[in-house]
């Protein structure tokens, strides 16, 4: 039921944020208070009884689910920030994108090896920052219980970046 309004509500924009990419705008399924209730009871669900203790989600708008799922785990919230945003000391990963380079950081106590984090993100693409992701939880020794996203663009093959860590993706494209 909800990939069905999923798959209605994204839009896909050819050419962005370069020539020869769709990008997958999710824009409309956040305007639509509904469908957004039910995609963070979606991506919650699965991990109400696992003990999750911190979600992290990766800048940008997998801050916008990744604030809300916090919430109804009664978990704290790590942001995954890209360099120069967070104002206290940091640890970071550099990782390749379809269409570039970049980097995440996080501060240096945002979670320890008592943690059980859940990773949120809106979109995984080729899995290069859901898998620098994975690594700056794993600095300080967190458990990771797994990662979900709204979108998975499976033709891109995102899963293999993420060296067996469990993905659950609420709509996939090209599967």
């Amino acid at each position: 039921m909800i990939e069905s309004k999923l798959r209605s509500l994204i839009r896909d924009v050819p050419d962005f944020p370069e020539p020869g990419v769709l990008f997958k705008d999710i824009t409309p399924v956040l305007g639509d208070a509904q469908v957004l209730t039910e995609i963070i009871e979606a991506i919650a669900d699965p991990y109400r009884d696992q003990g999750i203790t911190k979600v992290a989600g990766i800048e940008s708008r997998g801050f916008i689910l990744a604030t809300p799922v916090a919430m109804a785990l009664g978990a704290g919230f790590v942001p995954l920030r890209k360099p120069g945003k967070l104002p206290y000391e940091v640890v970071r990963e550099e990782y390749s994108l379809e269409y570039g380079a970049d980097a995440l950081e996080m501060h240096v106590d945002a979670v320890d090896p008592d943690d059980r984090v859940l990773l949120v993100d809106d979109v995984i693409a080729t899995g290069g920052t859901a898998a620098a992701a994975a690594k700056l939880l794993h600095r300080p020794g967190a458990d990771i219980a797994g990662m979900i996203v709204m979108v998975e663009l499976a033709f891109l093959n995102g899963r293999a970046a993420l060296n067996g860590l469990p993905l659950t993706a609420l709509v996939t494209y090209g599967d």
